[in-house]
């Protein structure tokens, strides 16, 4: 053991972004990397069906496509490669799958015959694993977590019209602890600074 003086060049972010679809959480991800490194220094683990594509007209960053079955060992899998290649910044688009998707936790925990609250002992090492693999990394990783949506009405010139709002994170309860910062996107505002921007991306700060 050795003890040496804090260095802030030594700490990797863990970031989480959350928000209701279409509020942009992808994007801010990677214009939130581009901030910390090259654009060639970024990987976007995609498991929202090749979205990531769609802001190529960004940056010439790297994606790594990950399908279902969505266990928490194939995303820790994905994980190494990024490592491997020496990226810098690792985006995992989005964590929600890994919990509520296709081969995740939850439905890795619905078929599992026995009893349902002692069978979490053998679910929960696993989720565990995924969330050290996070945070042993020496890369800065971002991830993205979809919320619950709900709708309210707002007057909008003179009219009562629905707005899309987010709630609670799709993901287990407390994993927003575990990262450095979490942001909740406000999709309202997003709008707000797309149309500032006459809705050119280039022109967002």
């Amino acid at each position: 053991m050795e003890i040496r003086k804090a260095q802030r060049k030594q700490a990797k972010i863990k970031l989480a972004l959350q928000g209701p679809s279409g509020s942009g959480k992808t994007m801010s991800a990677l214009l939130l990397a581009s901030g910390i490194t090259d654009w060639s220094k970024i990987a976007v683990i995609d498991t929202e069906n090749h979205s990531a594509d769609l802001y190529a007209h960004l940056g010439q960053y790297n994606v790594l496509q990950l399908s279902q079955p969505f266990t928490p060992e194939r995303y820790c899998k994905t994980i190494e490669p990024c490592e491997q290649a020496d990226m810098e910044v690792i985006i995992i688009d989005s964590i929600t799958h890994k919990w509520d998707g296709t081969g995740g936790v939850l439905s890795i925990h619905g078929a599992m015959a026995g009893n349902s609250f002692t069978n979490w002992n053998k679910v929960t090492p696993r989720h565990n694993a995924f969330v050290q693999k996070i945070l042993q990394s020496n890369c800065h990783i971002i991830s993205t977590i979809r919320t619950k949506t709900d709708y309210t009405l707002t007057e909008k010139n003179g009219k009562m019209v629905p707005e899309k709002i987010g709630l609670k994170g799709i993901t287990r309860d407390g994993m927003d602890y575990e990262f450095t910062v979490v942001f909740d996107i406000d999709i309202k505002l997003v709008q707000i600074i797309l149309e500032n921007s006459d809705k050119k991306v280039s022109k967002i700060t």
